[in-house]
C-alpha cells in the first residue's frame, strides 16, 4: 500500500532534520513512526490517534 502525506513546511523540515540526525531517509523514518504507532496496544494507539486527529483539527481551524 502506498500512502501520500501532506506535511506543512515546519513538519517537513523537522522530519528531514531528525532523519539526518539518525542517518536515515525521511521516508524510512516516517514509515518507522507508523510501524511504531501500529505496534502499540490498541488503547495506546486509540489515544495517540485521537490526539493526532484533535491536533490536526485545531491546526485546520487556525489556518482556515
Amino acid at each position: 500500500m502506498s500512502i501520500s502525506l501532506n506535511l506543512d513546511d515546519d513538519q517537513s523540515k523537522r522530519l528531514q532534520q531528525r532523519a539526518q540526525e539518525l542517518g536515515v531517509d525521511p521516508r524510512d523514518l516516517a514509515k518507522a513512526a507508523v510501524n511504531d504507532l501500529l505496534a502499540r496496544p490498541a488503547e495506546d494507539f486509540d489515544r495517540a490517534a485521537r490526539s493526532v486527529l484533535d491536533k490536526n483539527r485545531e491546526l485546520y481551524r487556525r489556518l482556515g
